[in-house]
This record gives C-alpha cells, structure tokens and sequence, in this order.
C-alpha cells in the first residue's frame, strides 16, 4: 500500500501526525501533534486516520476563528462591563456600615474610655482606639472619593490611548469566552476602549447613586444591551464530537461500524460550519439550514480532489464556484441530514436537547428513473463475454474485457448469474453466506 499524508509507522504501529501551523504553534504549546491509532495493520490505521485529521483540522479554524473578534464580541464585553461595574456597587454598597454599626462602635469607644483602657491624651494612643470608628464614619465618603478619581483617570487614559487602568478586565473577558485575542492588537486595543467608555458610564451612575438617583441611563451610544448572538463555548468534555463518540459507544441499534464511522465523517462537516467548541445544546436549525444549503452545493468527492486539500466546507463550495465540479446529490444531501437527525434524536432522548433541528429539512427524494430488463440479445452478449468464457487476465482490469486462458470464478462470475436466475438486488447477494448455497442433482 502507497503511504499517505500524517501517518507515520513507529515499531509496528501506526499512529497520526500533523504539524501545527505557524501562526498556532503559540497557543497550542506544540509544532506538531501525534495520536496512536492503536493498531498494527495499515489498512485499518488508513481508515482510522481520518477523523483524526479532521478532528484536529476543526480544532485549528475554532482557533483561528477565535483570534478575530466579531461586532457580537465587543457589544457582549461592553454590555457586561457595565453591568458588572454597576453589580459590584451594588455589593459595595450593602457592605457599608449602617447609622446603628456606627453608633455600635462609637458606643463602644466611649465603654473604653469610660473603663479607663484609652487614659493617655498622647494623639497617637487616641487615633489608635478611634480608628475603626473613623474607619466606619468615612467608609462612603472615602469610596465616593476613589470612585471620582478613578471616573478621572479613565477620561485622560481615554483621550490619551492609555489602557493600563483596563487591561486586567480585557484579559479576564478574553479567557472567559475563550477568545484569543493578543495584547497590543488592533482587536484587542479597540476591545479595552469600548471596555473603558462602558466603565466611564457605569461610575457616572455610582455618583448619581451617591446623590440618591438610581435613573440614570447610559448616555454614551456605544453602552446599550447586546442584541448580536453570544458566542457560544461547551465545557469541556461535551463539545459536538465528544458527545458523539459517546453516541458511537453505546450504539443503541447495533449500527455497522462502517455506517458510524460515516457518520462521524458526515457530522464532522457539520462542526466545521459551528466550530469544534460549540455547545450541542445550542444547535438550532438556523445551523441545520446553512449546513444543508452548504452541501446542496458541495462537489463530488471534494475530499480526493486535490484543488481541495485542507480547505473547510465553505472554502470548498466557495473555490469550486469557479473549478465547476459536479455537485453531489440530494440523496447524498439527506444522507449527511440523517447522520446528523439519527445523532440528535439520541441526543434529545438523553438530555441533551428538547427536540431534534433537523426534523422536516430533509429535501424531497428524487423521482425515480425507470428501469428497463435486459432483453435475450443483451444477455448473449454479456454472458459470452472473457468475463466469463475467459479473459487475458484476471487482476488487470484492462485485461479482463480481452479473451484468453483465464476464467474468472470469484464473486465476479457468481454474483451476475445468481442475479439473473433469483432477481435479487447486488446487496442481498452479497450478504449470502457458505451455508445459503446447497446442491441439487448435481448443481
């Protein structure tokens, strides 16, 4: 067997391996990553590479999509600032020491005194035993003041291009959306502006709130609510193909291996139109629609055709707009539908959906072509062929349709004649085991 892309042979067994492009090599910590396969026959470890390949294809445009922000991302961080800054005044607030905590620990200076514990006149002994008092007493006007300076600051960082008073709140965003936006890029600068105009806006509300008015609205048009879809990210252990492999373990109906690495392949299409970190349970059939609007234009064989290699489904149906490949079929279409509608109804029976997305969405079936017999000619014909009276040869298949010596009694003389005499489809035929075939009279 010819070797292939990613595989490489280590003892006697085979394992996949990819390098990690450059622009990653960063993020994901590695110049290239390898994954046994687990076996030591090169025809299974063929068959197993693929979704190996593709999981890792995934992996690196969800990396790569997530180094760009979206409009989506900035109005979500510039929403949620605001009403963070806002809900940790709120907590602020309650945690103020009330008239009675004050009048507490004022009661409880004079007990001292009144004891004789604060006899010494010395400044210093004073300001010691008072100072919680005065701690209480000023607690709202010293957080009134910080906030004022604060408010500011963040006006001259803003004028002047500054971000320091904001960076650690761009960075905590970042990692909690998982996205991969570098400090000092143009993303990331325009992120910790909008950040700080939202900030500007909420610690004008908290010295409206010092005067009592809890009204006031954002004046700034930047700091309004998102309306843009959040992006979304599964936790770890339940994106889209690890809970598909659960699905593949416990194969409830008995499917052949053949039909579920199939569709493995078909739903990994799928993924690389939502990305490998997208939660299933977000899955609607705005993301079922465009999938299926995708593969009504997908070509033929678009995974052997060069022209194609490493490119996603989108940059495939894109590229081949100008090469013209056929495009696939709509039964092939709704075979990637029923891999994916036969994985949801799973998952809506476990939990982890209220209803499957791809119900009514698979296109119409094609109207049958007729079909004709052969007619006695025809079958004279085919049946006096070097099939099956004797072919040059028999592995070269340019060999077989010339007449000489060799007679072809495989599968390939067997299956026409049982056809011809039982009418049975070429499936069935092959599914016939040693048992099914008796003699009779010598036949």
């Amino acid at each position: 067997m010819a070797r292939i892309s990613h595989l490489v042979r280590r003892g006697s067994a085979y394992s996949a391996r990819i390098r990690v492009p450059l622009d990653l090599v960063e993020i994901v910590g590695k110049r290239e990553l390898v994954k046994a396969l687990g076996t030591t026959e090169e025809a299974e470890a063929k068959r197993r590479l693929y979704p190996v390949i593709a999981n890792w294809q995934r992996e690196f445009d969800d990396l790569r999509a997530r180094r760009a922000l979206v409009p989506a991302d900035r109005d979500h961080a510039v929403w949620d600032h605001y009403t963070a800054t806002l809900d940790r005044d709120d907590e602020a607030r309650a945690k103020l020491p009330g008239d009675a905590e004050i009048e507490a620990e004022r009661a409880a200076v004079i007990a001292k005194a009144e004891r004789g514990e604060i006899a010494s006149t010395d400044p210093l002994v004073i300001f010691d035993a008072t100072l919680d008092l005065k701690v209480k007493q000023s607690a709202g006007e010293l957080a009134a003041e910080a906030r004022k300076v604060k408010l500011a600051e963040l006006r001259k960082h803003l004028s002047k291009g500054e971000t320091a008073l904001i960076a650690h709140e761009v960075d905590d965003y970042l990692h909690r959306n998982r996205l991969l936006v570098d400090r000092g890029t143009p993303d990331w600068i325009s992120l910790a502006r909008h950040m700080m105009r939202a900030e500007i806006e909420a610690l004008e509300r908290t010295l409206e709130r010092d005067r009592g008015d809890y009204s006031g609205q954002p004046a700034d048009p930047l700091v309004k609510p998102a309306i843009g879809q959040r992006r979304e990210a599964a936790r770890p252990g339940e994106t889209i193909m690890e809970i598909f492999e659960v699905f593949a373990r416990e194969n409830k109906r008995g499917v052949a291996k053949d039909r579920i690495d199939q569709c493995r392949r078909d739903i990994g299409t799928f993924v690389e139109i939502v990305g490998a970190s997208f939660p299933l349970a977000k899955i609607t059939k705005a993301e079922v629609r465009e999938w299926k609007q995708l593969l009504m234009q997908y070509p033929v064989k678009a995974t052997e055709t060069k022209a194609f290699e490493g490119m996603t489904i989108r940059q495939i149906v894109k590229a081949n707009a100008q090469i013209g490949k056929p495009v696939i079929a709509d039964r092939t279409v709704n075979r990637y539908l029923s891999s994916l509608s036969a994985f949801l109804s799973w998952a809506v029976d476990n939990g982890y959906l209220d209803r499957n997305p791809v119900e009514k969405l698979m296109l119409k079936k094609e109207s049958k072509t007729p079909t004709f017999p052969f007619n006695t000619e025809q079958l004279v014909t085919l049946f006096n062929s070097p099939w099956f009276t004797g072919c040059k040869c028999a592995d070269e298949w340019r060999n077989v349709a010339k007449p000489g010596p060799v007679l072809i009694r495989d599968h390939r003389y067997w299956v026409p004649l049982i056809m011809l005499f039982s009418g049975a489809r070429p499936g069935e035929i092959g599914q016939l085991a040693v048992s099914d075939v008796r003699q009779q009279h010598g036949h």
